[in-house]
């Protein structure tokens, strides 16, 4: 697992929706990315910043923000907590 360092959040997004709410199916290319997910890990945050989100919260992150990696196959997000909006 990866350990993020300072003020960094591991986020794994949300899948993107796939029909609409009338039953419509998106296609791949109209796909929007997604600005939701679910907090993996923390860093220890900062000695003027502390963290304030933990493992496990469900959040809203800007949509260009941090840096996607794969992990095991599995596409996650790595933000600032700077870089998130809101809590779920």
């Amino acid at each position: 697992m990866i350990k993020p360092l300072a003020d960094r959040v591991v986020i794994e997004p949300k899948e993107a929706e796939t029909k609409t709410a009338s039953g419509l199916y998106i296609p791949d290319t109209a796909k929007e990315k997604p600005q939701q997910g679910k907090v993996l890990a923390c860093g220890p945050g900062k000695t003027d910043e502390p963290m304030e989100v933990k493992v496990g919260d469900e959040v809203l992150y800007g949509k260009y923000a941090g840096t996607e990696v794969t992990v095991d196959d599995k596409k996650l997000l790595i933000v600032r907590q700077s870089d998130i909006l809101a809590i779920l």
